[in-house]
């Protein structure tokens, strides 16, 4: 894995430090979820255990322990890829690397740990019959427009929308600028969304196409995955667009 120092990968990539997500297991609502979805007594199935039932389901192959068959219908035969999405050096990735599958990182929601999840997967890859070499797909939240104080502009309700999220209190529409800038930021709120804010890839397309590059580079990533959220529709179509005329005049 690169080394980072001071929050930097060699290449200049911002990696922030890593978000603690314990204020979210004290909240009454994910409490109240986990209740409604957790069945009295059940003890959850070990994740590599679940990803080789689905990849048996979808094969044709599966037997349950005591020898039974099962089939999934529709599924069974289907000539899909199957991804593991991943956001540290966790069961995720080691689980994907071990059974040769495709490994998402997800540099937009948990920045400080896209270096280890990525290198965790290459570290326990195995070829199987569908893949040869590791093959990595990087996330990354985007707002393009002709010039940086437009996409500013457009951006301006991410912080709040993250903020939503994060507080545990339930994601709200994407406000609009005007609404966000009604928001009266406490420093535990801006501490709450920083290291999403500061690696949100915002701005021209030409500065957005090099910071992706950067991500690219650092993570050595195959593809890149790009999601972009504005308040209007047309804003989002047109940051696509402006993108994807860039990265092909560039590739």
């Amino acid at each position: 894995m690169p080394e980072v120092v001071d929050g930097r990968a060699p290449n200049g990539l911002l990696i922030p430090p890593r978000f603690s997500f314990e204020h979210l297991l004290a909240s009454p609502r994910i409490a109240l979820q986990r209740r409604l979805l957790t069945l009295p007594g059940a003890e959850p199935q070990e994740y590599g255990e679940q990803i080789d039932d689905i990849l048996a389901l979808l094969a044709g192959t599966y037997r349950s322990p005591d020898g039974q068959q099962a089939h999934a219908v529709p599924g069974e035969g289907a000539d899909v890829q199957v991804w593991i999405l991943g956001s540290s050096a966790g069961p995720s990735a080691a689980a994907a690397g071990a059974r040769g599958l495709r490994f998402a990182a997800n540099y937009h929601v948990s920045p400080a740990t896209v270096l280890e999840a990525v290198a965790a997967y290459r570290s326990c890859f195995t070829p199987s019959a569908d893949l040869g070499a590791p093959h990595v797909s990087v996330s990354a939240d985007v707002v393009v427009a002709e010039d940086d104080e437009t996409a500013r502009e457009l951006a301006t309700g991410y912080g709040l929308w993250v903020r939503s999220i994060r507080t545990a209190e339930g994601a709200i529409p994407f406000p609009a600028p005007d609404e966000a800038r009604r928001h009266v930021w406490s420093e535990e709120d801006r501490a709450l969304v920083r290291d999403r804010v500061d690696t949100q890839f915002v701005g021209s397309p030409g500065r957005v196409a090099d910071r992706l590059e950067q991500l690219r580079e650092a993570t050595d990533a195959d593809e890149l995955l790009i999601t972009t959220i504005t308040h209007d529709h047309a804003d989002r179509v047109r940051s696509y667009r402006l993108l994807a005329e860039e990265w092909q005049r560039r590739h």
